[in-house]
């Protein structure tokens, strides 16, 4: 609502001019006011009134009011104009004081009698009343009064601040809400009023309404968004409670802060302990990264150097950071292939005998390490590159799956038992020193294969190293074991 609107009710306050009736020149003649309109000397309604009492105050609405000092127009004079002055003492020639209160009272009884015939003339059915022709002066006189109070008790002064700016201004409302409403001040969620919305005013208060604007706040690395109701970015991080001395902010400081918001980097001062060389270096800093907060400390990395935690991370208030020294180098190493084992079958061979067809061969690999040493601490190799040189070749070997005859006639009743533990100890893997023979019974290879054996007999199964040796005494006896054959007590 505009001033201009509360402005136009000013002209009001010439309803102050509407006082007590005497005031008015058309009731000019009283010696004295009374003190108000009903303690006037005044008869009961009805009630004739005794002749002479009081002048006839009752003036039609179109004869020209009397101009003070001068009779009406066609009437004559009634005595001294309202509002003039008789100086006291001094008489007009030819009169006494007798004389002079006598021709007044006489005045006003001739004015009182013509003003009377000429209402009669005009308006015979009005009754010729005092109160009958006061009474609705005094009752327009009374409400315009009356509602000229209510009227100013109604209007207040109010200075409304609406970010920032001031103005004072009059309104009929009765609380914060409405006098918002009636200025068509819109206020969101985040608007801060003072006093707050439905709060009573009277006139002289203040209102001030604060309008938020959006921070896009990165505050140590922390990323969010708040509201102020500042006007600046200094302001804004006072509001906030952000330690500004030694403070990095992304903007200047006196930066205006528009409704629409603004994005704000802040790094306070934050204390980092650099652990390097043996030395602790406490430094203040507002770096964004561990590297620029080890740099700042006068430490520089080099090569293979780095920091206990990650150099692009944000230093904390109150952290430590150690500086490793690295050094190191490759290493080359050349390491076995295993050859892997292939296994066919054979029904040649007895079930349970394995012979060795093809002897595998490893392959051979070279491996790149890495060395390091960390503050002079030499770490464990990492393996970083891996290089086939040779191929390994497996080994085929082959198992037999023919079924074992049950015995060998004129050799079962012999004590097999006893020539193998004079023989070869009951080992059926066993080698002499010379390596000729092998097995439990002592074969050569030659004997072995001509008795049908495979490979060698020290990896043949007991069993059939049993069955050859039967085979073997059908057709020499015990002469192939000198020494022990006597065991067998055939």
């Amino acid at each position: 609502m505009s001033n201009s609107r509360y402005e136009t009710y000013e002209a009001y306050e010439t309803y102050e001019t509407y006082g007590p009736a005497y005031a008015d020149p058309v009731y000019g003649g009283f010696d004295a006011p009374p003190a108000d309109l009903h303690s006037a000397e005044t008869l009961g309604w009805g009630t004739p009134g005794a002749p002479c009492a009081h002048r006839d105050t009752y003036r039609p609405a179109y004869e020209a009011p009397t101009l003070p000092g001068l009779p009406r127009q066609g009437a004559p004079h009634d005595g001294p104009a309202p509002g003039s002055v008789e100086q006291p003492g001094q008489e007009q020639p030819g009169q006494g004081p007798g004389a002079h209160a006598g021709s007044r009272a006489a005045a006003r009884t001739g004015s009182h009698r013509r003003s009377a015939r000429r209402r009669k003339a005009r308006y015979p059915e009005r009754p010729d009343s005092p109160m009958r022709r006061l009474l609705p002066q005094a009752l327009v006189v009374a409400f315009l009064a009356g509602g000229t109070t209510a009227f100013v008790a109604k209007d207040k002064a109010i200075e409304l601040n609406v970010d920032g700016k001031a103005r004072t201004l009059h309104t009929f409302a009765d609380d914060v809400s409405e006098l918002l409403a009636e200025e068509g001040v819109e206020i969101g969620t985040h608007d801060v009023v003072a006093p707050g919305p439905g709060t009573d005013i009277s006139s002289g208060d203040e209102v001030a309404v604060h309008f938020a604007r959006p921070l896009r706040l990165t505050l140590d690395g922390h990323r969010r968004e708040v509201w102020t109701t500042a006007h600046t970015v200094d302001g804004a991080l006072r509001q906030l409670g952000v330690r500004q001395e030694g403070a990095y902010v992304s903007t200047s400081r006196s930066r205006r802060i528009g409704r629409e918001g603004l994005a704000l980097d802040v790094r306070t001062e934050r204390t980092v302990t650099i652990m390097a060389d043996g030395r602790a270096r406490t430094v203040r800093t507002n770096a964004a990264t561990v590297r620029e907060a080890v740099e700042k400390a006068g430490i520089t990395l080099h090569g293979q150097d780095t920091t206990s935690v990650p150099q692009s991370s944000f230093p904390r208030d109150g952290q430590t950071v150690t500086v490793l020294r690295i050094t190191g180098g490759k290493e080359v190493r050349e390491e076995p292939v295993p050859f892997p084992v292939r296994r066919t079958e054979d029904p040649d061979l007895f079930r349970g005998t394995e012979v060795v067809e093809h002897a595998g061969e490893p392959g051979l690999r070279r491996v790149t390490f890495s060395l390091r040493t960390v503050n002079g601490v030499k770490q464990k190799p990492r393996r970083i590159r891996t290089e086939l040189v040779r191929e390994p070749r497996p080994q085929v070997v082959k198992v037999g799956t023919k079924e074992r005859p049950a015995s060998v006639q004129g050799a079962d009743h012999l004590d097999w038992q006893g020539l193998a533990a004079c023989e070869s100890g009951g080992r059926p893997d066993a080698v002499d020193s010379s390596g000729t023979y092998g097995g439990l019974y002592q074969f050569d290879t030659r004997t072995w294969q001509a008795l049908g054996g495979s490979g060698r007999p020290q990896d043949a199964p007991a069993a059939e190293q049993t069955y050859r040796a039967k085979k073997l005494y059908v057709r020499r006896g015990a002469s192939p074991w000198p020494h022990c054959g006597a065991r067998l007590g055939g």
